[in-house]
């Protein structure tokens, strides 16, 4: 099948803008100050949680990179395989929630400012804003391949209003007002996959015909990669998922233990519909549509459904990339803000000032997101180093916190250092040796530095207050 643009499409997306919009600038008013605007003043009850963690973290690095991309690349059973790190993720910090919330910060640089000491707080600032801008990076390409598919305008010019439009709703009201437009968002989205799977099934002419039409190495367990690949597909989500500053920084919005403990539990249940329904939608759309980018998979099966269907669907999918998009953008804003601005150049600086400064941030990161784009070839591949630098880099100290009480600031810091360095240097110095995503090697790396470097020091210290002592 031809892919061709359908123009009338378009006023899906408009009517979901103006919503969005609309919704933003009225939610805009009731930030009252920076808390309120960086976590939404605590209020965050059970349904507008659930809906924020699930637009929170699918977005276009599941619309466009990760399930959609894994199975038109490599099948059906790589894409659902997608999925298990995120129900994994989910399980753990269930456990862990209590404690984010105990700690009361603002960001994840904070916790590991309170363990660890300034050195971390600086570093992990660092590292959350390289990896932050990476992922709203390929947001606005997502929506880029949105507009390409409904107007035919360019991916790059697509890709500049989604980077208009993610700025504007992350400016206008913080976590106030992106909280709200994220679980509008979330129930639109699992609405929109659930009527898709059968029509797009029925459209391609049935399952036995969508298998007849794909490379028989799709139907394989691991679709043509080795062992060692998958798994690293696989790693980078979950170990973004298990350290994710939005993540945490929602899960202190809540009203409280019961309601981020029902979110949690909503989260989990909507994924087990999400991320297999937009598996089987991609696969469908490798038979259909063999030569378009792997990324554009899922949208271009909008324009060979029922307009009304494929609109909806095409709507939903414009909001997980929106909502992503702001949430990571306003979150490493806050990094910039209090980990760096508020410590070092302006430590007396009001409320007020605070909030306007987060404000000049994500507009200044939001263009910064938009030049690194360019950078790389395909969504997935910038979606699997943003991920494993975050990763790789903060996750293990991260949960040391929470889950090993002799960790100390020499092992939590190193294991930092250890975890970026092995990245980058696989990745950009190696050029990622035996096509082998770097998470394979730097989170191993990661937590061995964390351990080893911990338990040296640790016997240092007590060797040396048993000397002071004799």
């Amino acid at each position: 099948m031809e892919l061709q643009q359908d123009p009338t499409l378009l006023w899906f997306i408009a009517i979901y803008g103006i919503v969005m919009i609309g919704i933003g600038v009225f939610m805009s008013k009731k930030v009252s100050g920076s808390e309120d605007f960086v976590l939404a003043g605590k209020s965050l009850g059970p349904f507008v949680l659930m809906g924020t963690l699930l637009a929170t973290w699918t977005g276009s690095g599941s619309i466009s990179g990760g399930e959609t991309s894994m199975a038109f690349s490599y099948g059906i059973l790589p894409s659902l395989m997608m999925m298990l790190p995120t129900l994994v993720g989910i399980i753990i910090l269930y456990v862990v929630a209590p404690k984010i919330r105990a700690y009361g910060k603002f960001t994840v640089s904070g916790i590991l400012e309170a363990k660890y000491g300034r050195t971390s707080r600086n570093l992990a600032s660092v590292i959350i804003i390289l990896a932050y801008v990476g992922i709203v990076s390929y947001q606005m390409k997502g929506f880029g391949f949105i507009l390409n598919l409904t107007t035919g305008m360019t991916v790059q010019a697509g890709t500049i209003i989604g980077a208009g439009m993610i700025i504007f709703l992350a400016m206008i009201g913080g976590l106030r007002s992106v909280s709200q437009t994220d679980a509008i968002s979330g129930f639109l989205m699992v609405g929109g996959l659930i009527v898709t799977v059968p029509t797009i099934i029925m459209v391609a002419g049935g399952w036995s015909e969508i298998v007849a039409n794909v490379p028989e190495s799709h139907m394989t367990s691991t679709g043509g990669l080795t062992t060692v690949q998958m798994i690293g597909y696989l790693l980078p989500s979950l170990f973004l998922l298990l350290g994710d500053q939005n993540m945490y920084q929602r899960l202190a919005s809540s009203k409280g233990d019961k309601s981020a403990k029902r979110a949690q539990i909503g989260w989990l249940i909507a994924m087990l519909i999400i991320s297999p329904s937009i598996s089987i939608i991609a696969f469908a759309s490798r038979s259909l549509f063999p030569d378009i980018d792997p990324g554009m998979a899922l949208m271009a099966t909008t324009v060979a459904m029922p307009m009304a269907i494929g609109g909806v669907l095409l709507a939903a999918a414009a909001s997980f990339i929106i909502t992503t998009g702001n949430s990571y953008l306003l979150s490493a804003a806050t990094n910039l803000t209090y980990d760096l601005y508020g410590k070092y150049v302006n430590k007396d600086a009001s409320d007020k000032k605070l909030l306007t400064m987060t404000r000049i941030f994500i507009a200044a990161l939001g263009l910064f997101a938009y030049i690194i784009i360019s950078y790389f070839p395909t969504v997935l591949s910038v979606q699997m180093y943003a991920y494993t630098v975050y990763g790789a880099g903060l996750t293990p100290a991260v949960l040391a916190v929470f889950f090993w009480k002799r960790i100390n600031a020499a092992g939590g810091v190193s294991s930092m250092v250890a975890g970026v360095v092995t990245t980058l240097v696989w990745e950009i110095v190696l050029q990622k040796p035996f096509d082998v995503n770097s998470v394979v090697i730097a989170v191993p790396v990661a937590v061995l530095v964390l351990i080893i470097v911990t338990l040296v020091t640790s016997n240092k210290e007590e060797a040396a207050a048993d000397v002071r002592a004799s």
